[in-house]
């Protein structure tokens, strides 16, 4: 039997159902600086948070953790969901951690109740990204699972095999962003993105072509299959991310003219 197309529902928002959601990465270093950042967050501006913990100096100590979870969560208002992302230096993040140590850090936000996705890296070791997936399941937590390639567009096949495997390992939500050299490259993306969510996806894609060519795979991506898209609220986490307000009224328009 074939299996149906599953949006993933986070604290009832739905990915992969109606518009594109916005999401927006804080990335605050302290306790005080996430506390500043989500208290100047406009309510219409975003529908889901990224917290970005590679960037908390404290990421080590799963004591402040928690305690930063537990003032997100409280500053958040109830409806919003919060997604939990250590980004690996060799994915574009602010450092790196041990296989152990991100291992330990993902399974402390899954069983703390205070997180409603959490980011697995696709390339995490295949035992360690296993139980990373079933552990998030038991626990009611969705999975994003992604890839990131910062140099490089790869091909239309590799991209579509990269969302594949995602899908087959688990994940609950599927994502791939990857850097244009050229603007074929973002074509590639787009292209790729089309492919999957038309012949292969039965889960939410989120894709990007990131940097200034890419912007407009982050306006656009409702017209080729992308569920969401980050916007910032001050300090982007990637390159090309573009003001989430702004960016609520192009994805909008989009919506609307696809009838």
């Amino acid at each position: 039997m074939t299996e149906t197309f599953r949006p993933a529902s986070l604290r009832g928002l739905m990915l992969g159902a109606g518009a594109p959601k916005i999401i927006v990465p804080i990335v605050g270093a302290s306790l005080d600086a996430v506390r500043t950042t989500v208290g100047g967050l406009a309510r219409d501006d975003y529908d889901l948070v990224e917290l970005r913990v590679d960037h908390f100096d404290d990421v080590e100590h799963h004591t402040e953790v928690l305690e930063l979870l537990e003032t997100l969560r409280e500053e958040l208002p109830d409806d919003v969901p919060v997604l939990f992302t250590f980004r690996s230096k060799p994915e574009g993040g602010a450092r790196d951690i041990d296989a152990r140590d991100y291992e330990s850090l993902l399974r402390l936000a899954i069983h703390s109740g205070l997180v409603d996705a959490v980011d697995v890296e696709m390339f995490t070791e295949l035992g360690s990204l296993e139980r990373l997936v079933n552990g998030a399941h038991e626990a009611g937590v969705a999975v994003i699972m992604s890839s990131h390639d910062f140099e490089r567009t790869p091909p239309v096949a590799q991209i579509v095999a990269r969302l594949t495997l995602q899908q087959d390992l688990g994940a609950d939500v599927v994502k791939v962003a990857v850097m244009p050299n050229s603007p074929g490259d973002v074509l590639t993306l787009l292209q790729a993105t089309a492919e999957f969510t038309s012949t292969r996806a039965v889960r939410p894609a989120i894709t990007m072509s990131m940097g200034p060519l890419g912007v407009v795979s982050r306006l656009a991506g409702e017209t080729f299959g992308s569920c969401a898209t980050f916007g910032s609220a001050g300090t982007a986490s990637a390159p090309g991310q573009v003001d989430a307000h702004e960016l609520r009224g192009v994805l909008q328009l989009v919506h609307a003219a696809q009838g």
